[in-house]
């Protein structure tokens, strides 16, 4: 059923790197979300009015929060496509990102409301009446979220979109919500047991956590997070497939949303290189880059000493040696710069991991006690980095 709808109304469907076809994906979904869930609005609301349950009509308007959701999701797609202007140069792209915000705003204030009527119904207690009208009605409706939780996904997948992973999410929520009810049904009507509000406070706890899961997910590329872990060494294996180039450092990414994401990185090339033709193959790098990930980069170029084995030979053991410190330090932009028979200046840069809060002070006294011990008239002059490629 999905790939037919996929096949019916998007066309070009596997140009996913167009803007176009991007919102094409995105309409689609929201049409289907809005549909069906509206669709389950009316059911489920009339079973919770002749049932007297409070978990199902809970449910009910939780599907219409969704439909909701459906919309916030198409008018996010909408403004995502809009073109770059004066005031947002890098385009409206990351739209996509606040519309999952949005939706999970809306998920947690379900389950705000949802414990509320739970709470009360605890308090001031109530008959709930069950039949096998309720039963089937529920089955459906877990049978069209399950169906709408694979949808959103294949989508999803097809053109990585963060909004279209939170609506699968919430329909897989909505999905376990709904069977949780319609246990609870069953057991109302073959155990006259009533659990119908501590089953209400139970899913509105877990629709409430699946909210600030979703909301932490849909900020992390708003606050800025790293490349993944495979797109930087995708960018690493084609850069070093060029002829000349000895290593890359300092790659950072700024991602604008899908498909927008901007990129720097310094290469080390040799410093006696000919710098035409060492630029004419950074344009080329940048071009493959962006033809192959869609990535638009910016390679720095750094000239390193290849000849001089006095200076190769100190960068190598500095470099095992604050290995030892911690394995996850590492060096580049390494020169040696004598000034004196009394004093050699090695100039380098320290890459820390971004997770770790190091004592800046104390490791620059480490390694400058390292250089000593190598050689007595060597004086660090030492800049820290921090990795910004260490993603998942």
């Amino acid at each position: 059923m999905s790939s037919l709808l996929i096949k019916l109304f998007i066309k070009n469907s596997e140009n996913t790197a167009s803007p176009a076809v991007r919102k094409r994906y995105g309409f689609l979904a929201g049409v289907v979300g809005i549909i069906c869930n509206l669709v389950l609005f009316a059911l489920k609301l009339f079973v919770g009015i002749i049932s007297g349950s409070v978990s199902i009509a809970a449910d009910a308007f939780n599907n219409l929060s969704d439909m909701g959701s459906s919309v916030i999701s198409m008018l996010g797609f909408r403004m995502a496509l809009k073109p770059a202007d004066p005031d947002h140069p890098y385009g409206h792209g990351r739209f996509e990102y606040i519309s999952a915000l949005i939706v999970s705003g809306l998920i947690i204030i379900m389950g705000f409301e949802l414990i509320k009527s739970s709470v009360e119904k605890l308090i001031n207690g109530g008959t709930v009446f069950f039949s096998a009208v309720s039963v089937v009605i529920l089955s459906v409706s877990i049978l069209i979220k399950l169906w709408l939780f694979l949808f959103n996904r294949k989508l999803a997948s097809k053109i990585s979109s963060e909004v279209l992973k939170a609506t699968a999410r919430d329909s897989l929520n909505d999905a376990l919500t709904t069977f949780a009810i319609l246990v609870s049904v069953v057991l109302s009507l073959t155990l006259n047991v009533n659990v119908d509000a501590y089953l209400g406070i139970a899913l509105s706890l877990f629709i409430m956590w699946t909210g600030f899961k979703t909301a932490k997910e849909a900020l992390n590329p708003l606050l800025g997070e790293p490349l993944q872990k495979q797109t930087a060494e995708e960018i690493e294996q084609t850069i070093m497939s060029f002829e000349g180039f000895l290593g890359i450092h300092d790659l950072v990414a700024h991602n604008y949303g899908p498909g927008r994401c901007f990129a720097s990185v310094h290469v080390e090339v040799p410093a006696n290189t000919d710098i035409i033709n060492c630029h004419e193959q950074i344009d080329l790098c940048e071009k493959l880059v962006l033809t192959k990930l869609g990535i638009q980069l910016t390679i720095h170029m750094d000239p390193v000493e290849t000849d001089n084995e006095k200076l190769t030979e100190a960068k190598n053991t500095m470099a095992e040696k604050i290995r030892e410190i911690d394995p996850r330090l590492s060096i580049h932009d390494f020169r040696m710069t004598p000034k004196s028979d009394m004093r050699t200046n090695l100039i380098f840069d320290v890459v820390l991991p971004a997770e770790e809060s190091f004592d800046k002070r104390f490791l620059k006294a480490q390694i400058e006690e390292i250089a000593r011990e190598i050689d007595s008239t060597y004086c660090c002059v030492i800049t820290f980095d921090i990795d910004f490629t260490a993603g998942k």
